[in-house]
């Protein structure tokens, strides 16, 4: 599998908005973004000419790829299927984007980013309905209960996250319980549940080119 190993704060200048990929540290004046909110490399700065029609379509297909964590023959592969699924193709993308494991073990505060996420889930430290799951693509159903492995709670980072859970805001389709550090989903999103600065129309006219 391909691995970006550049400063992840250039993909953030790249396309113009935080991806939140160092958790913490996003939400300090140390970030790189605050910083330098321009695109990385010697003409970042400079004056540019309109981007085409192609390009704006491009640019919002690398952004929703890019914060997910996804590679393109995967997201080729997510299109497809929402395309095949009833109801909007663009939307149906999306909830499958937000279906991911990686996304909902963040989106549930066990997580400071979708990368540690991912990171974390690799090394099986969650379980789905008890059963530990180490693929961070897994897709949640309504009714999965996500939490962190028991054995896996006294680890220094995962018991920070467990402490902080009880002060935490979700998303409605899930909730949260922190006492035993897990959290349900209630339901598959809307739209309206998924709050990301993405214009799915034109991820669909990207591809329906």
């Amino acid at each position: 599998m391909a691995r970006y190993t550049d400063s992840v704060c250039r993909i953030c200048r790249r396309e113009g908005i935080k991806l939140f990929f160092k958790s913490e540290r996003c939400h300090t004046t140390k970030c790189s973004f605050e910083r330098r909110a321009y695109a990385p490399g010697q003409h970042g700065q400079g004056r540019s000419r309109k981007p085409s029609e192609y390009a704006i379509q491009l640019r919002e297909k690398q952004k929703a790829r890019r914060m997910y964590g996804v590679l393109e023959k995967q997201f080729r592969r997510y299109f497809a299927v929402a395309n095949r699924q009833k109801g909007m193709t663009g939307e149906n993308l999306l909830r499958i984007l937000e279906r991911r494991l990686d996304n909902v073990v963040y989106r549930l505060g066990l997580a400071g980013s979708r990368p540690e996420a991912r990171q974390l889930i690799t090394h099986g430290h969650y379980t789905v309905n008890g059963r530990r799951v180490d693929i961070a693509s897994y897709l949640v159903n309504a009714g999965d209960v996500i939490a962190i492995k028991e054995k896996s709670r006294s680890i220094n980072r995962l018991k920070e996250m467990a402490e902080n859970l009880g002060s935490l805001v979700v998303p409605a389709w899930m909730s949260v319980d922190a006492d035993v550090v897990s959290g349900t989903i209630i339901r598959l999103p809307d739209r309206e549940d998924i709050q990301v600065p993405i214009e799915e129309q034109l991820i669909v006219e990207r591809y329906s080119r």
